[in-house]
């Protein structure tokens, strides 16, 4: 059994289960773990500027690369600084594994008051987390992160978190090494498949409603078969979007707010629902709802006439899809009845300016397999129903989080992880500072995304509902900005300034082409909702 430091027995047990990539930021308690990557050249260590943007990244690079993306902070302030980003993938069902430390091991929960102490640290992220360890002693470490990945790799993907206390880091023992564990995402039981085809083949108008399950088990080929073989239109969540392509015309595209085709989907008298909590579906009573889903917490959660069907999505619509063609025959096309449908909701009637505009020109610039970081933003919320989506794991969004400041460094991350393809964040002048340091990051690591701020000097969605919910009563909206094209200068990043949309899409075309970390700035006055 060969002797090690816990430091070293972390650093390999990680290698062995695939990690490639640390997003993580030195200090006192883990410097046992950090000397230990020195001596792993098969993993790549990425310092942000800021312990949000390591869990951020881990997130960005955990969703395109479909492996879990993986984190290393102090503890107490480190993790507390990390726990924004680490809630965004608990939302998402991103499998990122945090790594804090700890302090002394005599000292925990002693509450004495030492170096970023926190009493319990546990009790913090325990809520925007799937599991937590705690590991005292070095000779148990390969053995929890084993754990870990399994707990990242099976069922519901979502942050787990290991702490680890400094002694135990450094100390040596003997220490034996896993090998990584063949983790397996199993189809639902066979008996509930078949109740589902049996629905599915009954129903008159079926209907499907895919989430984010879809792209995170890689089952959009299978979905887009059992559609096909139904004629069901596909709706997607936000975070859904690209699970079939937009250009298929069985996709409708993501819902919005008061959207007009709701009363078309209400006329179906059963949805299908893949890979999403159906949280926002509002089904009515007289329709039935199949729900495939990995997490059984979920089923049937939001609405109760629900058949409940847990398992993998891809693997279970693969199951289900052999079982609809041996029972029934393929449904007659619905294709001229949903081009309708797709060009009345997505009519011009429908669409706002410049929002619109500016949406296009992005989606123009960007190719079909690119990757777009919706920030919170005018235009990110407009991107939800009116940005097209060709293909999974292309479309980014903080899920219901709904937070300010990840869409830059989780665009770094999935650069990170796809660093062949086009990776564009669009971002707010007010989100986009909370993480604006991080451009320092995409120069030292030559992280090639690139980020559009759109600049309207207020954090603009407030600033609309201030002025026209309470009067103008203006508080805390109104911003004052730097030269954004000079502070990214200043970072040595590129900067360029793209007025109005025509100018906006030959900046990111060039930027895209020259592939170098990028901030294109476009000034814009107030808009109207996005919603």
């Amino acid at each position: 059994m060969p002797r090690m430091t816990g430091g070293q027995a972390l650093a390999r047990s990680l290698a062995r289960e695939g990690v490639r990539v640390i997003f993580g930021l030195p200090g006192v308690q883990i410097y046992a773990a950090t000397d230990a990557l020195y001596d792993e050249p098969g993993i790549r260590f990425i310092h942000p500027r800021h312990e949000q943007a390591t869990a951020y990244m881990a997130d960005g690079y955990a969703r395109v690369s479909g492996r879990p993306g993986t984190a290393l902070v102090v503890p107490g302030p480190g993790l507390m600084n990390a726990s924004a980003a680490i809630g965004t993938a608990y939302a998402a069902s991103s499998p990122v594994l945090v790594i804090a430390g700890q302090v002394n091991r005599d000292l925990i929960g002693v509450d004495r008051g030492i170096l970023h102490e926190v009493n319990d640290q546990q009790d913090i992220i325990r809520p925007v987390t799937k599991a937590v360890y705690r590991v005292l002693d070095p000779a148990e470490i390969p053995a929890v992160v084993r754990e870990a990945f399994r707990q990242l790799r099976t069922g519901r993907p979502r942050p787990v978190e290991i702490e680890i206390p400094p002694e135990t880091l450094a100390e040596e023992a003997d220490i034996e090494l896993l090998e990584p564990g063949d983790d397996v995402r199993e189809a639902a039981e066979r008996g509930s498949i078949e109740e589902a085809a049996r629905i599915l083949a009954a129903a008159e108008r079926p209907l499907i409603w895919a989430g984010g399950g879809v792209i995170s088990s890689g089952a959009s080929e299978a979905l887009a078969r059992v559609a096909e073989h139904l004629q069901a239109p596909v709706v997607a969540t936000p975070e859904g979007k690209g699970a079939i392509s937009d250009a298929h015309y069985l996709s409708l595209g993501a819902m919005k707010r008061e959207d007009p085709m709701r009363e078309f989907l209400n006329g179906h008298d059963v949805i299908l629902a893949v890979g999403t909590r159906f949280a926002l579906a509002y089904p009515t009573e007289s329709q039935r709802v199949v729900q495939i889903e990995i997490d059984p917490d979920e089923v049937g959660r939001n609405f109760a006439n629900t058949h409940p069907v847990v398992g993998d999505a891809r693997a279970t619509l693969e199951a289900l899809h052999e079982l609809l063609i041996a029972s029934s025959a393929p449904r007659a096309s619905r294709r001229v009845e949903l081009e309708a449908v797709r060009a009345a909701r997505l009519g011009p009637e429908l669409r706002v300016e410049p929002e619109d505009a500016l949406m296009k020109a992005v989606r123009s610039a960007i190719p079909d397999d690119g990757i777009l970081v919706a920030g919170m933003t005018q235009l990110g919320y407009y991107s939800r129903p009116f940005y097209p989506v060709y293909e999974p794991g292309t479309y980014l969004t903080s899920s219901y989080f709904g937070n300010l400041g990840y869409a830059y460094p989780v665009a770094l991350g999935a650069k990170v992880a796809q660093p062949g393809r086009a990776v564009v964040a669009i971002s707010g002048d007010g989100g986009f500072q909370f993480n604006v340091q991080e451009l320092a990051t995409a120069v030292q690591h030559n992280i090639n995304a690139v980020v559009v701020v759109f600049n309207d000097n207020a954090y603009g969605n407030v600033l609309r509902d201030q002025m026209v919910r309470f009067g103008g009563r203006v508080i805390g909206a109104e911003l004052h900005n730097p030269d954004f094209v000079r502070l990214a200068e200043a970072y040595g990043v590129r900067g360029v300034r793209a007025e109005g949309p025509d100018a906006l899409e030959l900046a990111l075309a060039e930027a895209l082409a020259i592939e170098a970390p990028t901030l294109i700035e476009v000034p814009v006055g107030p808009m109207p909702s996005p919603f």
